[in-house]
C-alpha cells in the first residue's frame, strides 16, 4: 500500500477539535454540551453584511485578482488608516482567512530550518503552519503566575541564533487573552531592529479590548515599517467565521512581492466574501460597542466563577474572548475527555480545549484548559455550574 508523506505523518493535530468525537457522542447520548472549546461566537453577524450577500447581483461568479479586489482593498485601507497604520492599497493581500495569511507569510519569509520565536502558550495551529513551511517554532514561556505577560526580552534574546528569522505575537492573545502594553511592543521593536528580525503579528482579536485598555499594533511603532507582517481576519471582528476572509499587510515591498506569488498559485480569495467584506467595513461603531459590553459581561462572569471554584486559578484577560485556567486535576486532557464521556450534571456537560496543545511541550500546560466565552451569560452560568460539580467528583482531582 502506498505510504503518506513524513510531513503528513508528523503534522500536529488540533487540540481545539481533537475531542469533538466525544462531544458528538455525548450529544447522541442525550446530553446538552456547552461548547467552550472553540472561538465560534454566538454574536450575530452585522445585518449590513448579511444584506450585502442577499443583494448580490452578478451574471458570472468570476475569479478576483490574486491580491484581492480593488474595491475591498480600498475599504481595508480606510479601516486600518483610521488606526494610524498609514498603509496603501498595494500593502495588502486578501487571503482565505487569517490562516492563509499566516501560511503565506511563513512561506514568503522563511527558508527550511528558519526559526520563529513565539511566546507560549500560543495558537496551536502556528505549529502546523510552521510545519508546512519547514520552519521551526522556538517557544519562550509565559506563565499563569504572571498573567501570561510577555516574557522578559532577555529571555527572547537567549534564544536567538543564526537561524532566527521572526518573532510571532498574537495580540490580544489566543489562547490567554493577554493584551500587550506599549512598553512590551517597544521592547520587541528594539530586539527586531538589533537582530534584523520580522515581527509577525496576528491581530484577529484587535477589536476586543476591555477595561479601557488600548490595542497597539507594531505598525503603530515608528521605525518598524520594514519588519512587520500583519495577519488579520473578519472571522472574529464581525462574527463571520464561515466567510474565510482575511488579509496580510506589510510595508515591506520584498515580502509583499513574494507573498503575491504564493497568492497567485492558489488563484484568489472568494468574490462573494469580498463583497460581504466591503459591507463589513461599514459596520457602525455601535455594533462593536454592544459586542464589547457583552463580552465584558461574559468575561467577568467566567473569570469570577472560575476563581470561586476551589483550586482553580484564572487570570483576568485584557482582550480577545479566551482564558487559560489552571484546574486541580492530574491531567487536563484526561479531564476534558472524562467530563464528556462519563459526567453530566442535570444531563449537561462542558467541552473545553486542553491547554497542553497550546504549548510546544504539553507538560507545561498539563493542568490547564482554554475556555472561550462565546456563549451567552445564561449558558455560561450553566456551564460553570457543570464544571464546578464535575471537579467535585473527578477521580483524578488534586489538592
Amino acid at each position: 500500500m502506498p505510504k503518506i508523506s513524513n510531513k503528513g505523518l508528523n503534522m500536529p493535530a488540533s487540540p481545539i477539535r481533537k475531542l469533538s468525537p466525544f462531544a458528538e457522542q455525548a450529544k447522541q447520548n442525550g446530553k446538552k454540551v456547552y461548547h467552550l472549546n472553540i472561538g465560534q461566537p454566538d454574536i450575530e453577524t452585522p445585518e449590513n453584511v448579511i444584506s450585502a450577500i442577499k443583494n448580490i447581483d452578478f451574471k458570472i461568479w468570476a475569479y478576483t485578482a490574486s491580491e484581492g479586489t480593488i474595491a475591498y482593498r480600498k475599504k481595508l485601507v480606510s479601516y486600518y488608516n483610521k488606526f494610524d497604520y498609514n498603509i496603501h492599497i498595494n500593502d495588502i493581500i486578501v487571503t482565505t482567512g487569517a490562516s492563509e495569511a499566516i501560511n503565506i507569510a511563513m512561506m514568503a519569509c522563511l527558508d527550511a530550518g528558519d526559526e520563529i520565536i513565539v511566546p507560549e502558550p500560543f495558537y496551536a495551529n502556528y505549529n502546523g503552519f510552521a510545519h508546512q513551511s519547514n520552519g521551526v517554532i522556538v517557544p519562550v514561556l509565559s506563565v499563569i503566575e504572571n498573567n501570561f505577560a510577555l516574557p522578559p526580552i532577555a529571555e527572547f534574546e537567549k534564544l536567538i541564533t543564526s537561524k532566527t528569522k521572526a518573532i510571532f505575537i498574537c495580540n490580544p492573545n489566543n489562547p490567554t487573552g493577554y493584551l500587550y502594553s506599549m512598553q512590551e511592543m517597544l521592547d520587541l521593536k528594539a530586539l527586531a531592529l538589533k537582530y534584523d528580525l520580522f515581527i509577525f503579528s496576528d491581530e484577529a482579536y484587535r477589536e476586543f479590548c476591555y477595561d479601557g485598555k488600548t490595542f497597539i499594533s507594531p505598525l503603530n511603532i515608528p521605525g518598524l515599517e520594514e519588519n512587520v507582517v500583519i495577519m488579520d481576519t473578519v472571522s472574529k471582528r464581525y462574527s463571520a467565521c464561515g466567510a474565510r476572509l482575511g488579509c496580510l499587510i506589510t510595508k515591506n515591498k520584498s515580502v509583499i512581492a513574494s507573498a503575491l506569488k504564493f497568492a497567485q498559485i492558489r488563484l484568489s480569495a472568494g468574490m462573494v466574501e469580498q463583497i460581504a467584506g466591503e459591507a463589513a467595513v461599514e459596520t457602525p461603531d455601535s455594533y462593536f460597542s454592544n459586542v464589547i459590553t457583552e463580552y465584558t459581561q461574559r468575561r467577568n462572569l467566567l473569570v469570577d466563577s472560575l476563581n470561586k471554584i476551589e483550586g482553580v486559578v484564572c487570570p483576568n484577560p485584557g482582550g480577545s474572548f479566551y482564558v487559560v485556567a489552571k484546574l486541580p486535576v492530574d491531567d487536563a486532557e484526561k479531564f476534558c475527555q472524562w467530563i464528556l464521556e462519563e459526567f453530566d450534571y442535570q444531563n449537561q456537560t462542558v467541552m473545553m480545549a486542553p491547554a497542553a496543545g497550546f504549548y510546544s511541550k504539553g507538560t507545561a500546560g498539563k493542568q490547564q484548559v482554554r475556555l472561550a466565552y462565546v456563549l451567552n451569560v445564561s449558558d455560561l452560568t450553566k456551564a460553570m455550574l457543570c464544571l464546578k460539580e464535575a471537579l467535585k467528583v473527578y477521580p483524578g482531582k488534586t489538592t
